[in-house]
């Protein structure tokens, strides 16, 4: 039979209960008031050698969910009438005595501390009253996953809601009443049409060659029709375009020789005496 966790009175029986989170091992302080609107600092809690240390607990999470009924106590299948309520229970790990309990009704309930990750300052109540107790886990991955299941129980609660796609919509076209969605335009070709591509200097020089009269054309076919100086490549001497080998030794001996013929078979040269001038040293000009 399942029980009220802050009052201990039984549920209804169609109430449906679950441990969002077990830990068999947290340490419980007695916390003085904060100092700053930031938050809490652990490091206050554990000094003096844990001196502000109460007891050792264990924690459960709890959510507790009682569908909505009629006036013949029959449940109703609308969910939206559900009640789901979550409430953090610290009991004695040897004989289950409930010590305190933390109902989970805002997000303020569970603070983490501003200086480590494992402590926590937490709003417990009982008998009309309320207080701030410290609580801390001795492993890191204790205290990770007591925040996953914090986080889960938020969304359940209804303290994180995501808004919908068609929300979001909404709230940007009544944000911006003044602007109006601008109408697609359809860019594709209709049958028949053509698309002209004005590729840079082609259209210059195909547009140039296409003026002008038949007599620049015959003029410019005749200055591309004269042929290149032989050993351009174009066709003038040796095959292919290549230079002339070389001559032999032989045959620049024979040249030579030929040369040194030809001018010993040449007259002497005819000096000035020859051709009628003196030149002498009693010319008459001494």
């Amino acid at each position: 039979m399942n029980v009220d966790p802050l009052t201990g009175a039984p549920l209804p029986p169609n109430a449906i209960q679950r441990i969002l989170y077990l830990a068999p091992k947290v340490h419980i302080y007695q916390i003085p008031p904060a100092t700053s609107t930031k938050g809490y600092q652990a490091s206050t809690w554990t000094a003096d050698n844990n001196k502000l240390q109460i007891f050792t607990a264990r924690l459960r999470i709890v959510e507790t969910s009682i569908p909505a009924t009629d006036d013949n106590d029959t449940p109703q299948d609308s969910s939206g009438d559900e009640k789901v309520t979550t409430t953090l229970l610290l009991e004695d790990p040897k004989t289950g005595d409930l010590f305190a309990a933390a109902p989970y009704t805002s997000e303020r309930t569970v603070e983490q501390a501003l200086d480590s990750s494992r402590f926590f300052a937490i709003t417990v109540v009982g008998e009309g009253r309320k207080a701030v107790l410290g609580m801390g886990f001795e492993e890191r991955s204790e205290a990770f996953d007591f925040s996953i299941a914090l986080q889960d129980s938020r969304r359940v609660l209804g303290f994180e809601r995501k808004p919908t796609a068609a929300a979001t919509s909404r709230t940007s076209s009544s944000a911006q009443p003044g602007i109006t969605e601008e109408p697609k335009r359809d860019f594709s070709l209709k049958e028949g049409e053509t698309i002209s591509i004005n590729l840079g200097g082609l259209k210059g020089r195909r547009s140039r060659s296409h003026e002008g009269d038949e007599g620049k054309k015959s003029e410019q076919d005749a200055l591309f029709s004269i042929k290149p100086p032989p050993g351009s490549g174009g066709g003038g001497g040796g095959a292919g375009g290549f230079l002339p080998p070389p001559p032999s030794a032989k045959s620049v001996k024979e040249e030579r020789r030929r040369s040194r013929q030809n001018f010993e078979a040449s007259p002497p040269k005819q000096t000035a005496e020859d051709l009628g001038f003196d030149d002498g040293e009693f010319g008459e000009f001494q």
